[in-house]
């Protein structure tokens, strides 16, 4: 029997379900009014995919936007896949829940943070959530999402505004 409630994993497996789905949502139905979503994964998590070149280039972490244009999403229970374009090469991508470190969707100001915080106790990671359900300014404005194509600009609406998220806060 356990010696108390790991209430910090159970929030971490609460949190994942919750990205997995708004995904599923958005490979349903699309992105819905002025939705998109800032990820940020561990590239080095042993069961992310990705094009090489983009490993090379992002070594530990890596930030990818789902706005504009994506293909062949696909949402399973501990990972999903998609399809982004980078400087106008579609490379997939396939992402564990688990190796994702922020979700951000900043039309509506939401954003989870996961972090993971070694114990002195234990050779496992212990995962804690901190500000879960809260992000500041300086987390919206450390995303840089990826330059559009031409075709992307054409149709891409206007930018979106980043706003203080003071008034959230206790």
């Amino acid at each position: 029997m356990a010696k108390s409630i790991d209430y910090g994993n159970l929030m971490h497996n609460a949190m994942r379900g919750l990205i997995r789905q708004v995904l599923e949502n958005v490979r349903k139905d699309g992105l819905p009014g002025d939705h998109h979503f800032f990820i940020t994964f561990d590239t080095m998590h042993p069961d992310v995919e990705l094009a090489d070149w983009l490993s090379d280039r992002y070594p530990e972490e890596m930030t990818v936007v789902i706005q504009h244009w994506f293909d062949n999403l696909e949402v399973n229970e501990d990972s999903f896949s998609i399809t982004l374009n980078f400087g106008d090469s579609p490379e997939p991508l396939f992402i564990p829940y688990d190796a994702i470190r922020t979700f951000v969707d900043p039309s509506v100001e939401f954003g989870l943070r996961f972090e993971t915080q070694e114990s002195d106790e234990d050779d496992d990671d212990d995962t804690e959530i901190s500000d879960s359900a809260k992000i500041t300014d300086a987390d919206v404005s450390e995303f840089e999402p990826a330059k559009p194509s031409k075709t992307d600009v054409k149709k891409a609406p206007k930018e979106a505004e980043i706003v203080s998220l003071d008034q959230f806060r206790k």
